[in-house]
């Protein structure tokens, strides 16, 4: 789990960035193919699996109710599941680490069976609120206790049989859909998820390549309805997990905004649920091709190479913020060098995240010399015109990994270093990073 010592590093310009790399397996993908392994009848193997910590507490907590999970090589797993319903109770609280998507996941999955799961998390995943995803799971006659606020040490009571339900999303969560959907599994009759603004589908696509009976229409309005017919049966598998396009989005974005940058990233996956990083650079004009463009899994996936560019200011339409909901930190710092105003609204998400995110940006971003305006539910940052930012300040990472890799690549582009006050939280999704960057400058 995290470690509890802090590691300072400090990040500057080492020059050019070049080379080819390939980033750790999706992490969404990766907790879900350990879950949904877990659940099926017999082995299923999964390649490339993100090997951060997140996902390992997800496989610590699958193990703890039944499932059997073996590393058999580097980012090669073998699963023999317990069969939807086969769930066994845990004989000590779960430890989710700093993994949101853990926790609301398989609080999702125990919700429909007859057992009894505590969760606890690290400081950071304590302070995160769990109430969007108790409010449905209690419709299906799953009992809590929570902390104060909803948030975690948190128990949740299962029921079987579970209650289907037609739940309609109140906020774009991609986590509470699934949520939802996994508690389903094991729920007689069909439950049904409306979701007005599109979220990841990952799940949809996952339940379905698993076997489950799931069918998703979307209405005249743009609302798309996910059905999944309960006591489903799961087939095993054979996973292989494309690169992660949020871990992509920091070697994209230092080659982008480093001189005479040419960075290719292999193997990433392109769910158009999950581009909206991508767009919005390429918007900035960014200096992005893709090449070796391919499905793998039911996943589309394909090589990125970024080079320098000189971005320009843009609004981010609201619409788009799903679809970059974690990038949207080291997106901060490319419109940070950009030419002219970004303005990003729509953000109240990242309020609740590891962090409050765009508090941690807006102040982290000002005390390294850039121009920035804290709004309610997004950033107002004016660029510097492509000129390095002054630097030489310290930045809180406040135990998020994304916090603390999205101001090492704005230390690319400083006058002076900018040190994080932690690092050790980047290996809850990205181990190797650290090591890739200093590659690339060596290259």
């Amino acid at each position: 789990m995290h470690s509890a010592e802090p590691r300072p590093a400090s990040f500057s310009p080492r020059g050019p960035l070049r080379g080819t790399i390939k980033v750790p397996g999706d992490k969404s993908i990766s907790h879900r193919s350990l879950m949904l392994s877990a659940l099926a009848i017999g082995e299923s193997r999964v390649t490339g699996l993100l090997e951060g910590e997140d996902v390992l507490s997800t496989a610590a907590a699958m193990r703890a109710m039944g499932a059997t999970i073996e590393r058999i090589g580097e980012g090669e797993w073998r699963i023999h599941g317990v069969g939807v319903g086969g769930l066994l109770q845990p004989q000590a609280a779960l430890d989710m680490g700093n993994s949101g998507t853990s926790t609301r996941l398989l609080m999702g999955l125990v919700a429909s069976h007859a057992i009894t799961a505590t969760f606890i998390g690290d400081a950071s995943l304590s302070k995160r609120p769990m109430g969007r995803v108790i409010d449905p799971l209690s419709l299906i006659g799953a009992e809590f206790n929570a902390s104060p606020g909803g948030r975690l040490p948190l128990m949740v009571r299962g029921i079987c049989p579970a209650v289907p339900i037609s739940y309609r999303l109140p906020v774009a969560s991609a986590q509470v859909k699934s949520a939802v959907l996994l508690a389903g599994l094991n729920t007689p009759g069909i439950t049904e998820v409306i979701e007005p603004v599109p979220t990841r589908d990952h799940s949809e696509r996952m339940l379905a390549g698993f076997g489950a009976d799931l069918t998703v229409e979307t209405d005249g309005d743009g609302v798309r309805h996910i059905r999944l017919v309960g006591e489903a049966e799961l087939k095993p598998q054979t996973i292989e997990v494309p690169g992660d396009p949020s871990s992509a989005a920091f070697p994209v974005v230092a080659a982008l905004i480093t001189p005479g940058s040419e960075v290719t990233v292999t193997h990433v996956g392109m769910n158009p649920t999950r581009t909206g990083i991508f767009k919005m650079l390429e918007a900035m004009g960014a200096d992005l091709t893709y090449s070796n463009e391919r499905i793998v899994g039911g996943e589309p996936v394909a090589d990125i190479t970024a080079r320098h560019s000189n971005l320009t200011g843009i609004e981010v339409p609201p619409d788009v913020a799903p679809s970059m909901i974690d990038e949207f930190p080291v997106f901060f710092v490319a419109a940070s060098v950009a030419q002219g105003r970004t303005i990003t609204s729509g953000l109240d998400e990242l309020r609740v995240k590891e962090s409050d995110r765009l508090a941690l940006m807006a102040a982290g971003l000002t005390a390294i010399g850039a121009k920035v305006e804290e709004r309610e539910d997004g950033l107002v940052i004016d660029g510097s015109g492509g000129e390095p930012l002054e630097g030489g300040a310290t930045v809180a990472s406040v135990l998020d990994h994304r916090i603390a890799m999205s101001f090492a690549v704005a230390g690319q582009h400083c006058y002076h270093a900018v040190r994080v006050d932690d690092v050790s939280p980047i290996a809850t999704s990205f181990p190797t990073f650290e090591a890739m960057m200093a590659g690339l400058a060596g290259a």
